[in-house]
């Protein structure tokens, strides 16, 4: 761990270097996607942190389109893979086939074997295809047969999920959830975005072609930045502190929370917080983590991780709701 202001600020001039390629990044993007700042910005973190991405919003918001950018962007191997209640785990992972000529099974890889994975309207597929899916997240491999092949890096799941139409489809296991690191909800566009999305479409022209503009080793590289930037004691407590309060809510004044909990988030709450917000500091060119960056990625990290119970939901509360008082209480460094 860096000790001295020193190597702090010798780290801090080295990534101040290192993520000049986020501005070309974001620029190349920005080309095709109007507006979703907050939903590309989280989808940087992923990248840097390592961490699959869950986006929850109505269609037509831009995910698939933004995602299919970043890889273009990336000139990473892009694969979409649209969920619905038939698909079966060898239509994800692969499968084995005969070969008549060798006489013999021969593996033929599926569409797992790329970079960027957009698992379409992820929760309409059964718990097979969920559990042959949650190997590839978490171990990032893939077993067809007897053989297990490794994924290339980066290996990113950005899963999307719509909100409003649940007929035909599977809550996703609580297991399989806590191994999104983030979890994007994405709104509306503004009137001015959505008045040049408008003239964007009605003028007829093809989207302008997503150039490479940061080669994979680059990516590769700030990963392992990130994970150099510093983060003080105080950080590492404040983080603690926030997910401390969605277990025990009452330790932290917020005895009223109680009822509301079912569970609170676990240690990956903790550990992608931390790994956030290096990410969101990185991302602002600094080499040290201070407390708006662990504010400003909080939510995202920690919503999809803490069960609420019959009382909340009669309530009308939700997991956004319960992390805004866990903030408002938990005291920043």
């Amino acid at each position: 761990m860096l000790q001295t202001a020193d190597d702090i600020r010798q780290l801090n001039d080295k990534i101040q270097t290192a993520a000049a390629f986020i501005d070309r990044l974001e620029n190349e993007i920005g080309k095709i996607i109007i507006g979703q700042h907050h939903m590309v910005t989280r989808l940087l973190i992923g990248l840097l942190s390592n961490g699959h991405v869950l986006l929850e919003g109505v269609p037509g918001l831009a995910k698939t389109l933004s995602i299919k950018s970043l890889s273009q962007a990336i000139n990473a191997r892009f694969s979409r893979i649209q969920f619905t209640p038939d698909l079966l785990p060898a239509d994800v992972i692969g499968t084995m086939i005969y070969n008549q000529q060798k006489h013999e099974f021969v593996v033929r890889k599926g569409p797992i074997f790329a970079n960027f994975i957009l698992a379409d309207e992820i929760n309409r597929a059964p718990a097979k295809v969920q559990s042959a899916l949650l190997e590839a997240m978490q171990e990032r491999q893939v077993t067809i047969g007897e053989s297990t092949f490794k994924l290339d890096e980066p290996f990113l799941v950005l899963a999307t999920q719509n909100p409003i139409d649940q007929e035909g489809t599977y809550t996703l296991p609580e297991a399989q959830v806590d191994r999104f690191m983030l979890k994007v909800l994405i709104g509306y566009p503004s009137r001015e975005e959505e008045l040049l999305i408008i003239r964007q479409n009605l003028e007829g022209l093809r989207l302008p072609e997503i150039k490479q503009v940061v080669s994979i080793q680059e990516v590769l590289q700030a990963r392992d930045l990130v994970r150099q930037v510093y983060m003080d004691e105080k950080i590492e407590n404040y983080i603690l502190d926030i997910v401390f309060a969605t277990r025990n809510p009452e330790k932290f004044r917020l005895e009223k929370l109680k009822p509301l909990i079912a569970y609170g988030g676990s240690p990956r709450a903790s550990i992608n917080l931390a790994l956030a917000a290096k990410a969101h500091a990185f991302l602002h060119k600094r080499g040290y983590v201070i407390p708006d960056d662990v504010r400003s990625i909080a939510k995202d990290v920690i919503r999809h991780r803490i069960g609420l119970t019959y009382e909340a939901e009669a309530e009308n509360i939700n997991s956004e709701n319960v992390v805004d008082e866990v903030l408002k209480a938990v005291n920043v460094p």
